[in-house]
Order: C-alpha cells, then sequence, then structure tokens
C-alpha cells in the first residue's frame, strides 16, 4: 500500500508540478497577490502623508497648498450645493463622446494605414506632423466651425485623441507576424479574409490596450474641452475656482478627475482580462 501511495504521489507531482515563483526583483519577477495590493495602497498613502505633513506643518501657506480636510470639505459643499453629481455626468459624457468619435473615425483609418502600403505611404507622414499640433491651439478654429455647442467640447478631445489613435492602431496592425499572413494566403483567402480571419483578431489584444491608453488621454483634455464656453463640468468647476482663489475646490476637482479617469482605466484592464484571458497567461 505504501509503494502505491508512492507511486500515486509520483503521478501527482508530475501532473501537477509546483513553480517557483520568480524573485520580484528579477526581470518580470512575481509578486504575490497581497503584496501588490499592499503595495499599491502605499503608492496612493504615502504622497498623501508627504501632502498632510508639508500643508500641516505651516511651510506653505494654504492659499497655494489646502489641508486634505479642507479639500474634503469643498467636496461635501459641491456635493451639497447640488452640482457635483451633474458636473461628474456632464464631464464623463463629454469625455466618452469624444473618445468614441475619435474610434470610430481612427479605427478604419488605422486598419488601413497598417494593411495598405500606399495608404501608409500616403497618409502616415501628415497624420504623424498632425498629432504634435496642440489642440488647444485648434480651439478658435473649433468654435468658429461647430461653435460653442457640446459639439465643440467633444471636437476638443477628438482633435487631441484622433491622430494618436490612428497611428498606434497602425502600429499594432503592423506588428502581426507575415507568416501567419502568408499562411493565410496559401489556403487561398483573400485580402479581406485575411484583415477579418488573421489581422484583426491577432491584433485585437494589442489595440485594446491602444484604446484604453487613449481613453486616459481624452481625460487629459477634459478640461482644455470645458474652456469653450462651458457652463459645467468638473474641468469649468476648476476653471471657475481658479479665479476667485478656491484652492481647495481646484483640488478637489483635479482628484475627481483622477479618480473618474482611473476607475475608467481600471475596467478597461478588467476588459481585457476577461476578453483576452490567454493573453495574460504566464510561463
Amino acid at each position: 500500500m505504501s509503494n502505491m501511495n508512492d507511486h500515486f504521489g509520483a503521478a501527482a507531482g508530475k501532473l501537477h508540478p509546483i513553480r517557483n515563483r520568480r524573485s520580484p526583483w528579477a526581470v518580470r519577477g512575481e509578486l504575490a497577490r497581497t503584496t501588490m495590493i499592499v503595495l499599491a495602497v502605499m503608492g496612493f498613502v504615502l504622497p498623501g502623508m508627504a501632502w498632510i505633513l508639508v500643508s500641516t506643518s505651516g511651510w506653505v501657506d494654504g492659499v497655494f497648498l489646502p489641508t486634505l480636510p479642507q479639500v474634503w470639505s469643498s467636496v461635501q459643499a459641491w456635493f451639497h450645493d447640488g452640482e457635483l453629481l451633474g458636473d461628474i455626468g456632464i464631464s464623463m459624457a463629454r469625455v466618452y463622446g469624444g473618445f468614441a468619435l475619435s474610434v470610430l473615425l481612427a479605427f478604419p483609418l488605422g486598419l488601413m494605414l497598417g494593411t495598405l502600403t500606399p495608404v501608409r505611404a500616403m497618409l502616415e507622414p501628415v497624420i504623424d506632423f498632425s498629432r504634435y499640433l496642440p489642440a488647444v491651439a485648434f480651439i478658435p478654429l473649433i468654435m468658429l466651425w461647430v461653435g460653442i455647442e457640446e459639439s465643440a467640447k467633444l471636437s476638443v478631445i477628438f482633435v487631441g485623441t484622433f491622430c494618436q489613435m490612428a497611428l498606434l492602431i497602425a502600429s499594432d496592425i503592423a506588428r502581426v507576424p507575415n507568416a501567419a499572413i502568408e499562411a493565410a494566403k496559401s489556403m487561398g483567402a483573400t485580402n479581406g479574409e485575411v484583415v477579418q480571419h488573421v489581422l484583426i483578431p491577432a491584433a485585437w489584444p494589442a489595440m485594446f490596450d491602444t484604446l484604453r491608453s487613449m481613453m486616459g488621454l481624452s481625460w487629459t483634455y477634459l478640461v482644455v474641452a470645458e474652456l469653450v464656453a462651458a457652463s459645467s463640468g468638473l474641468g469649468f468647476s476648476i476653471m471657475k475656482a481658479q479665479r476667485f482663489l478656491q484652492t481647495d475646490r481646484i483640488f478637489a476637482g483635479i482628484l475627481l478627475i483622477g479618480l473618474a479617469g482611473l476607475l475608467t482605466d481600471q475596467a478597461f484592464r478588467w476588459l481585457h482580462r476577461r476578453a483576452f484571458h490567454w493573453h495574460h497567461l504566464r510561463g
């Protein structure tokens, strides 16, 4: 019986080998999930403690750096005024709307840039040039072309993200190995079938990461977008607070934008893991 148990134990060891965890300080090392959570929390706690230390020590005037309780009181007053939730909702709608418009046009353009060499040769230089043009410089033209309504705010976010998104999607498509393309062609696939069944599925994980990055970039353009004749929104509230030196309201708006962006980013990360679970398997 003892020999049989030893035999089964050895077999179980072969079926379920114990993998040693790589050192956390090695290249692409590994950490336990609990350790990762603790370190992530520390990443927020340590700057917060530094803020508390500096703001309460008297080294800096409160006009320039309010305390955390002052910022929290500003958020509470903002909420009790009945404006906070509306400002958050309006700003989120503007960011998501401008981002969706950018995806709608940049995705097919990036697909063509990554698959068709003549299109890439003709359009990539001008798009590469255009992505360095500051979105804020287009505000007068946007107001002239589309007015000062919501479409103007969406247009600012679109201008800030469109060229970057198109070029990054093109790069994601271009990184698909040629071997997969040649294998599909050898089986009689047309150009359209290669794009539909080879390039897009193979590039989807990378393109989803690109969309996640561009969503983060969209949030950074929110305050710029709300410079265009806005009367609500987080960015507008920050600019209004600046006129009255309400530094606590400015910090509150900045932190709320950061929190909304972080939650959006985490939602993209969760969707990426759900949709492309094999992409996150580690050897």
